[in-house]
């Protein structure tokens, strides 16, 4: 039976890896991929970001803080997952592939949700100093894309496996019932 796939859940798998790659290299490479880094050229963008998020900036880097590396590490799981559930929904047309991207996505979600949590509990420690209209552009808006987005692949992905195990539990009770 062919795995059911959706060309958007698709897309957005394939055009953020290199966007995650790309961010996560800029954590793992710091000070070198920062403003004044040999390196900054590769990631210039992130002059504004480190200075949007400190979490991305001096002030966690100075501070010896690991959790900007972590959520790097668990990027690149995320994205690797979510490269394989594209291959396995597409090419090898594996039925347990829906599990994989619903399990990615949700990685996603969940870890979003922490540094939005984060931020509300440490009273916006790391973004709370800029004004609204840059807080908007720079944080709320790309980062809450990275709610929205995966929401809908773990809503529309899970109801696929919910169907699919109500279709196999019936299967099997009818299984079942032909042979008592």
């Amino acid at each position: 039976m062919a795995v059911k796939t959706y060309w958007w859940i698709t897309a957005w798998f394939l055009i953020t890896a290199p966007v995650i790659f790309w961010d996560a290299s800029y954590c793992f490479m710091r000070p070198r991929s920062m403003k004044g880094g040999d390196l900054h050229w590769i990631w210039r963008p992130y002059a504004i970001y480190q200075e949007v998020d400190y979490v991305y900036g001096l002030p966690a880097l100075e501070s010896n803080d690991g959790f900007t590396n972590a959520q790097s590490f668990m990027n690149i799981i995320e994205t690797i997952l979510n490269i394989a559930y594209v291959y396995l929904a597409h090419s090898a047309q594996w039925p347990g592939a829906p599990v994989v991207g619903f399990g990615t996505a949700l990685m996603t979600l969940s870890k979003t949700a922490l540094y939005w949590l984060n931020e509300y509990y440490c009273g916006f420690c790391q973004i709370g100093h800029n004004d609204a209209l840059t807080l908007a552009v720079y944080w709320i808006l790309p980062n809450g894309l990275w709610l929205v987005v995966p929401s809908l692949i773990v809503w529309v992905l899970g109801k696929d496996i919910a169907q699919s195990m109500a279709v196999a539990s019936g299967s099997s009770k009818a299984r079942s019932k032909k042979t008592n």
